[in-house]
């Protein structure tokens, strides 16, 4: 484990999200080097003073805590990755650009899709242009992407999925930036997730609402989340995306791990418009030149710009990466919850924060 980030200037974007929380509560513990600035962007002010508040030990606002902000390691800055203005600013100076600002409800770009093209491919762009005008010379670039980007079906997938080209290309005309990327599925118990969906039907009685019962979800904790974009900053070529080589479950299996011996019922509510049966987190397409490294993988860039000889040891990944090919049985995906301190009996109701471990 190399300290990849010591004395480094690290902007995130999207940074109040869950990824985001986990990823300054990992960068600023220092176990891969001590940074020298870590800037949160978002467009949510509430988020950035909680996360303020928490970081400084504070129980209430003061001037010190507002009017330090510029002096302390980790700066907060309100602003949008839509603006270039925004990104020119955040990114003047940082070596390292973490994207993982996003609009990633399913159902919310079905209904809005310009905005989710605005946030999720006219960010990108601007990210790359700020690099491409010198506005801003970042070593490394990573783009937070999703296994629904993977042959997509719907437009959150879509537009992650020309967020992932953008940065690939990216790399063509740049002079000392490498874009990389990363490619997860769910992450247990973020925001949004089923995790907490669940908890709250379980705390209220039932029943607890099922899609299909044999639909399939990659599995990953944030921490895991977090260590697949280390791996993309330490050891990700120019135009890759790498890929954690992760478990599945079925919904029903999550469900009843949850339950256990609580007498609640399930109700089948039937597949959602945009959603797939199986996640696929490298495509048929793709695995020919995805290539596997230890825990990870990594998609090649097809650009032949980007394409470099591969050493003969090399090991290509010989099918599609799918959620229905890796499923855990129950007592492995209960086992894997009861780890995370993820089971019902095991949260603290009383606790409104986010279940971020």
């Amino acid at each position: 484990m190399t300290n990849i980030l010591e004395d480094k200037r690290i902007l995130i974007t999207g940074g109040t999200g869950s990824l985001g929380k986990s990823l300054v509560r990992r960068i600023i513990s220092g176990e891969r080097g001590n940074p020298k600035k870590v800037i949160v962007m978002s467009r949510d002010e509430g988020k950035q003073h909680e996360m303020r508040l928490s970081y400084l030990s504070k129980g209430a606002s003061t001037d010190e805590v507002i009017y330090r902000n510029f002096l302390n390691m980790l700066e907060f800055r309100i602003g949008d990755v839509r603006s270039y203005a925004d990104v020119c600013a955040a990114m003047r100076d940082v070596d390292i650009v973490i994207n993982a600002a996003a609009l990633k409800q399913v159902p919310t770009c079905e209904y809005f899709p310009e905005q989710a093209v605005m946030t999720n491919c006219q960010g990108p762009v601007n990210i790359v242009r700020a690099v491409r005008e010198r506005m801003s010379a970042p070593e490394v670039v990573i783009g937070v992407s999703t296994d629904k980007a993977c042959k997509p079906v719907n437009v959150m997938g879509m537009t992650k999925a020309i967020h992932e080209r953008i940065f690939i290309a990216g790399n063509v005309l740049a002079e000392k930036t490498r874009f990389v990327g990363v490619r997860y599925g769910n992450v247990l118990a973020s925001r949004g997730s089923v995790i907490p969906v669940f908890h709250e039907q379980i705390k209220n009685g039932g029943p607890v609402t099922l899609t299909v019962p044999e639909m399939t979800r990659f599995l990953l904790t944030l921490d895991q989340a977090v260590d697949t974009v280390f791996e993309a900053i330490e050891r990700a070529l120019p135009g890759e995306i790498v890929v954690p080589r992760a478990p599945s479950a079925t919904v029903l299996d999550i469900a009843k791990a949850l339950i256990g011996d609580r007498d609640i019922a399930t109700k089948i509510v039937g597949i959602r418009p945009g959603e797939k049966m199986h996640e696929l987190m490298v495509s048929e397409e793709e695995c020919d030149h995805t290539v596997i490294r230890g825990n990870f993988m990594a998609i090649l860039p097809m650009l032949p710009e980007l394409q470099k000889d591969a050493p003969d040891n090399t090991v290509f990944l010989g099918k599609e990466f799918s959620s229905g090919d890796t499923v855990m049985s129950l007592a492995e995906t209960r086992s894997l919850l009861e780890r995370h301190k993820l089971l019902v009996e095991q949260r603290d109701f009383t606790d409104t924060s986010e279940l971020l471990r």
